[in-house]
C-alpha cells in the first residue's frame, strides 16, 4: 500500500512538472513570434548605404555680361574675352534624385570697350568704343547648390544610372575687386605715369565719385562705394556620366544672377574730374577717351576742333571727347558713362567636373 502511494506521488509530481514546462515554452513561443511578426527588416526607402559623398575637381569658362559688353542687349557678350576658372566641390547624395554641392571656384572676368565694341555701329558701338573703358575682376566664390535628377538611381553607387540630366539653384557668396590698366598719360596727354601698365584696384579710386565729395544736384550724388563682397543666386542644367564604379563627369552650364552693378566697375554717369582733386590716377581710369588718337588733348589742332573745354571744380581746364569726362553736356544732360544702373552685371560659368565617389558606410539591420 504505501508503494502504490509514493508511485502515485511520483507520477503526480512529474505531471505537474511536465505541465509546468508546457506552459513556459508555449509562452516562450508566443513571445518570439511576436518579436518575429514585429520585426521589419531593411526600409524599402532610400536607405543609408545608398548615400554616400563625392570630390570633385572642375574647370570653368566664365563670361561677363555688363555695361562693358559689345552692345546694350541683356545677353551681349565677347565670346573672345572668355576666361579659365578652377573649382573644388564636395558633394553629398542624399536621396534617389537628389545632391548637394558646395563649392569654391576661383576665376577672371574681363572686358574692353577698345576690343568688343563696333566703331562702325552709330547706334551703340561707337558710343562704346569712344568711351574706351576696360578691366578685369578676379572672382573668389563659395556656393552651395541642390541638384536635382531627371533618372532616380535607388540602388547604390556602384549600380547608379549611367548618365542622367539635372538642374540646380542655390545660393553664393563671392568676392571680387574690378582692376585696369594705369594708362601712360594724364587726363592732359603729356604728364606721363609712372606705373604705366600696371594693374590696379578701381574701387578705392571711386571713379564714378564714390569717394568724392558731390554737391546735393549732381547726377551721381549719395553714391556710396560698393561691395566688395556680393551675394548671387547660381543656378542651371548638367548632365552626368558614369565612367565607372567610382568616377563620374558632367557637364554644366550655369547662370549667376548678381545683386551689383559693378563687376566692371561702370554704372552711372561721369563726373566733374575736378572733384577728384589731384587723384590723377582717379581721373585718368574715369575718363579714358582721350586715350584714343582722335581724342588727344595733347594735339592744339584736335583740342581747338573736336574736344570741348570746360573748368573743374579744382579750377583746372579739361578738354574732354563731347559726352564724355564731365557731369552734363552742352544741352544740359548728364553723360551716361554705363546704363545708369538699369541692369545688374551678370556672369556665367560653363563647366566640366570630375567626380571622385568615397565614404560609403554599411548599416546592419536589427530587431527593435
Amino acid at each position: 500500500m504505501k508503494k502504490f502511494v509514493f508511485l502515485a506521488l511520483i507520477f503526480f509530481l512529474i505531471g505537474a512538472a511536465y505541465d509546468s514546462y508546457g506552459q513556459l515554452n508555449r509562452r516562450s513561443i508566443k513571445k518570439n513570434n511576436r518579436r518575429i511578426s514585429s520585426f521589419k527588416g531593411r526600409k524599402t526607402t532610400f536607405s543609408k548605404e545608398k548615400r554616400y559623398n563625392a570630390v570633385g575637381f572642375s574647370l570653368n569658362a566664365l563670361n561677363y555680361y555688363g555695361d562693358l559688353a559689345p552692345a546694350p542687349k541683356r545677353f551681349s557678350t565677347d565670346i573672345s574675352f572668355t576666361r579659365p576658372a578652377i573649382g573644388l566641390s564636395l558633394s553629398h547624395r542624399f536621396g534617389p534624385r537628389y545632391t548637394l554641392t558646395g563649392t569654391f571656384m576661383y576665376g577672371t572676368l574681363r572686358g574692353s570697350d577698345n576690343e568688343s565694341a563696333d566703331p562702325g555701329d552709330l547706334n551703340n558701338g561707337i558710343f562704346r568704343y569712344n568711351r574706351n573703358l576696360s578691366f578685369r575682376n578676379r572672382i573668389k566664390e563659395l556656393s552651395v547648390v541642390a541638384a536635382f535628377d531627371l533618372y532616380p538611381n535607388m540602388a547604390t553607387y556602384i549600380s547608379r544610372v549611367k548618365w542622367t540630366p539635372y538642374a540646380f539653384a542655390g545660393i553664393a557668396v563671392f568676392h571680387h575687386n574690378p582692376q585696369a590698366q594705369v594708362p601712360r598719360y594724364h587726363v592732359d596727354g603729356v604728364t606721363e605715369f609712372s606705373n604705366a601698365g600696371e594693374w590696379v584696384n578701381l574701387h578705392e579710386l571711386g571713379t564714378e565719385g564714390q569717394n568724392a565729395t558731390l554737391d546735393p544736384g549732381d547726377a551721381n550724388a549719395g553714391i556710396k562705394p560698393y561691395k566688395l563682397i556680393q551675394p548671387t543666386i547660381p543656378f542651371g542644367v548638367g548632365v552626368r556620366f558614369r565612367l565607372n564604379e567610382v568616377v563620374d563627369i558632367a557637364g554644366e552650364f550655369q547662370f549667376r544672377y548678381v545683386f551689383t552693378d559693378y563687376l566692371d566697375d561702370v554704372s552711372r554717369n561721369y563726373v566733374d574730374l575736378g572733384v577728384f582733386g589731384d587723384n590723377e590716377l582717379a581721373k585718368a581710369l574715369s575718363y579714358r577717351s582721350g586715350e584714343l588718337a582722335k581724342f588727344n588733348p595733347a594735339d592744339p589742332t584736335i583740342q581747338a576742333t573736336v574736344l570741348q573745354t570746360y573748368v573743374g571744380r579744382d579750377g583746372q581746364t579739361y578738354f574732354v571727347a563731347p559726352g564724355y569726362g564731365r557731369e552734363y553736356n552742352r544741352d544740359g544732360d548728364t553723360n551716361l558713362r554705363g546704363d545708369n544702373g538699369n541692369n545688374n552685371d551678370t556672369f556665367t560659368v560653363f563647366t566640366v567636373r570630375v567626380t571622385y565617389i568615397f565614404g560609403k558606410t554599411f548599416h546592419r539591420a536589427k530587431f527593435r
